[in-house]
């Protein structure tokens, strides 16, 4: 009994630690493209708040977790108020980094995914919907920050977005599955996720696009 409940603490506090450092990188990422729209400072942190929190908002509402963690735990709101602060005042430090924006994205995909696959666990969906919910935490925060950028959202359109987030999650279930130390497992899964995100950007891996074969070869007008 005393195990257990050591398990379910240890469990709770790694996913407030995976949440918490998720926010911080898609805030980063969203206030760092607010800056580079030239919003104002209340734009940068409206869309750094969005950016960091909406894809835990959608995974606690989609398990019944209410009111969900980032809305009822003031942390969720500093975390994403002193990243779009730091973006704000000090963006030219950040912008030293190669593609900031899309390394930082990378990083909340890995951290929200692998995340939001413990918690879905830990209420006990089946391991595929728990993977499903893990890959929907992970790509939200993302689409909130393109979709008020009025942009078509990176997981419609990037290169293997959605897939590297739901191969992280489908790590962490699998470990889950066969009893491995939950530390090596959502390490596992966040490195994979990761990993898969950047070489996808470096190498320019892609799914198949979709091509409007009604449109006129530019030789043949």
């Amino acid at each position: 009994m005393i195990a257990s409940q050591a398990t379910d603490e240890l469990l709770r506090t790694l996913v407030l630690i995976l949440d918490l450092g998720g926010t911080f990188a898609f805030a980063l990422s969203g206030a760092m493209a607010g800056v580079r729209r030239r919003l104002d400072i209340f734009g940068v942190l409206v869309l750094s708040f969005a950016a960091a929190t909406f894809g835990g908002v959608m995974r606690d509402v989609v398990i019944g977790a209410i009111p969900p963690a980032a809305l009822q735990d003031w942390r969720y709101l500093a975390v994403s108020l002193v990243a779009g602060l730091l973006c704000f005042f000090w963006s030219a430090l950040i912008e030293k980094l190669r593609n900031p924006v899309r390394m930082l994205d990378a990083m909340g995909l890995a951290l929200f995914a692998v995340a939001g696959t413990e918690k879905a666990l830990a209420f006990g969906l089946s391991p595929v919907m728990a993977a499903l919910l893990g890959m929907l935490t992970g790509i939200g925060g993302g689409v909130a920050r393109d979709v008020l950028l009025a942009e078509i959202p990176a997981v419609l359109r990037s290169e293997l977005y959605a897939v590297a987030a739901l191969a992280g999650a489908a790590v962490v279930v699998v470990g889950t599955l066969l009893h491995f130390p939950v530390i090596i497992t959502v390490v596992c899964g966040g490195l994979v996720c990761f990993g898969l995100r950047m070489m996808a950007i470096r190498r320019q891996w892609q799914l198949p696009v979709a091509h409007d074969h009604a449109e006129t070869p530019p030789g043949k007008r």
